[in-house]
């Protein structure tokens, strides 16, 4: 039954962090809320990449300019996310750099325009996460490149609990409240087996001070990113769950690749 429920968590987590269709049979029941289940993020991460992994390993093989196949991976594992992650980026990067206090910060994350600091925002993420992984393409092999973009996809999506436990929700009307805080144990858990994903893809194919780099620096960058948020408007939201995870790839891809 646990086994079966766990399962169930992964089909949801799937759904909510990816435009993939999953069967409705995985919802009959539930009422939406994700406090449980996002101790499968981590899972959910590596089963909605693996497209864009795959392709990065085809393109490694081929020989094929590291910085085209970079991008063109990028392209596919946005198409696979919907750019969720990224729009919460760019909507809490326009908030925190442009509000002045708690209430204008949450009203310009809320606006679906986006300003300066969101675009510095997107080039930044595309063009650091590319060419981070330009760089893992040229020092792995390509099923160790494929298995490290799955290794950062896992350690992001359990960062991204960690940031959405640790902080209350910011508005008691919003999506990430609408989804429920998650449980403590659930919390533990996506970070547990995110470690254990990381370790298990990468442990073969990279060196353990790449791997520890990369690990301490999602985990640095994302604590930093949630004190600033908790200072900024006291809470998480939608947008800084989704700028979390974010924030968590660009620096275990940044830190791997400088590691190796």
């Amino acid at each position: 039954m646990e086994l079966r429920d766990y399962i169930n968590d992964v089909a949801r987590s799937v759904a909510f962090l990816s435009r993939i269709r999953v069967p409705g049979r995985y919802f009959e029941g539930h009422d939406g809320r994700l406090s449980v289940a996002v101790r499968a993020f981590p899972t959910a991460g590596v089963l909605i990449l693996l497209p864009a992994a795959a392709l990065l390993a085809v393109l490694a093989m081929l020989e094929t300019a590291p910085y085209l196949s970079a991008f063109l991976v990028l392209a596919v594992q946005t198409l696979l996310t919907g750019a969720l992650h990224e729009d919460g980026l760019s909507d809490a990067a326009d908030g925190i750099g442009g509000g002045r206090d708690r209430e204008s910060t949450l009203s310009i994350m809320k606006d679906s325009r986006v300003g300066s600091y969101g675009v510095v925002a997107l080039v930044l993420s595309f063009g650091l996460r590319a060419s981070a992984l330009a760089a893992i393409m040229t020092a792995l092999s390509p099923i160790a490149s494929a298995c490290a973009l799955l290794a950062v996809a896992a350690a992001s999506r359990a960062a991204m609990v960690w940031h959405w436990q640790a902080l209350p929700p910011a508005r008691p009307d919003g999506v990430a409240a609408a989804a429920g805080q998650p449980e403590r144990g659930a919390a533990q858990a996506a970070l547990v087996s995110g470690a254990a994903i990381v370790l298990l893809l990468l442990l073969p194919a990279a060196p353990l001070l790449g791997i520890a780099s990369m690990v301490l620096a999602a985990a640095a960058a994302v604590f930093a990113f949630s004190d600033v948020v908790s200072d900024k408007i006291g809470g998480h939201t939608g947008d800084t769950i989704g700028a979390s995870e974010q924030v968590a790839e660009i620096a275990a891809l940044a830190a791997l690749a400088l590691a190796l």
